[in-house]
């Protein structure tokens, strides 16, 4: 039975097989998952000094074997498929203990894997018995519902929080700790609370503001503030009600970023289309300027027409620098420049001030 009164920005109490059956089909943007690890834990860990490590012991991550573990996925993958919107993205993370197991379950279902993000921390917990390598990761899955999905992802916001460099698979991010730590009475409230940094970055690549989050394993509300904070709605799943007081008291706390223009980002494919011709209608470049690469190797004139010619080629900006380069094809937006005595100026740019001029797009 489907949930008649559908709401977002709620935190819905119960186990998430459950609750995620009750949800409308193709009604979420993102699902962010952080389910159980299945950490096998068996013995106490101690320190070095003999106090105990605050592992994961609570019931939610205890199964008997791989054989329940991988039938638990299964279950809550496929209510995610049937949840997930068509062009919709699925994160899901966890650590060496899980992440293979979902990662096979996530195919067997079609979704289609677009990237597995490595999540380093700055700040592991060490290795006290000294028998392993130090586990100073955990790893993401971002998967598409199928292949042929128009999923989104920000590309160049991702590039400019990356201080314009491409935002690669290898996130550097401490723990949660410090004053974002949820604590009571000196001890943490949720063992695997994730750094909100870690979430805003994933919110923030494949959504935009309006969109519906659903995390089915909500814990202490991490991806709700998160959520909330940058204009995006949420759903929340979580059976523990110890953790729903905290998560409650935490996203009533957030206060959103109320300038939604702020918020919004202009990926290049959805800037308006610039013709190379408008440059000559716009007065930037005129018939018979001349054009070079960036090493002055290669010159064309401009003709009338917005076509331009070499010696040997004459076509589009893309086709003759294809052409000269040899290749198959080539942006001639960044390849080619205006020639000045003084300080020649990429097209590209001349390009971006048409677009400035008439309002983005």
């Amino acid at each position: 039975m489907k949930i008649k009164s559908f709401k977002t920005n709620k935190i819905y109490v119960g186990n998430c097989l459950e609750k995620m059956k009750e949800l409308p089909s193709n009604s979420v943007d993102l699902i962010f998952a952080d389910p159980p690890y299945n950490l096998q834990l068996e013995k106490s860990l101690k320190r070095p000094d003999h106090s105990n490590v605050n592992g994961v012991r609570e019931n939610w991550d205890k199964f008997k074997n791989f054989e329940e573990y991988d039938n638990f996925t299964k279950k809550w993958v496929g209510e995610a498929r049937r949840i997930l919107k068509e062009d919709g993205a699925i994160w899901v993370i966890g650590t060496y203990h899980n992440i293979f197991r979902i990662g096979k379950i996530l195919q067997d279902l079609n979704f289609w894997i677009l990237n597995d993000i490595v999540w380093i921390k700055t700040n592991p917990m060490p290795n006290f018995r000294g028998t392993r390598f130090s586990n100073a990761h955990e790893t993401l899955i971002w998967s598409s519902k199928n292949k042929n999905s128009k999923y989104r992802f920000n590309y160049n916001l991702m590039k400019s929080l990356n201080d314009d460099l491409q935002m690669r698979s290898d996130w550097l991010f401490p723990i949660c700790n410090g004053s974002e730590r949820l604590k009571y009475k000196g001890k943490k409230i949720h063992p695997t609370q994730k750094p909100e940094a870690l979430i805003s970055r994933i919110i923030l690549s494949v959504t935009n503001p309006g969109d519906t989050i659903l995390d089915p394993f909500f814990g202490t509300g991490t991806t709700g503030a998160v959520s909330k904070k940058y204009n995006r709605k949420f759903i929340g799943i979580e059976s523990e009600e110890k953790y729903i007081k905290f998560a409650k008291e935490r996203i009533d706390s957030i206060v959103p970023i109320k300038n939604i223009k702020m918020l919004k980002t202009i990926e290049k494919k959805q800037q308006k289309r610039i013709p190379f011709g408008s440059l000559i209608e716009f007065n930037l470049i005129k018939p018979g300027d001349m054009l070079h690469d960036i090493k002055k190797k290669w010159h064309a004139k401009v003709r009338v027409d917005g076509s331009i010619i070499t010696e040997n080629f004459k076509g589009s900006i893309h086709s003759v620098a294809a052409d000269l380069l040899n290749l198959p094809s080539c942006n001639g937006w960044t390849f080619w420049y205006k020639y000045d005595k003084k300080n020649s100026v990429s097209i590209d740019v001349l390009r971006e001030k048409i677009r400035s001029e008439l309002g983005g797009i």
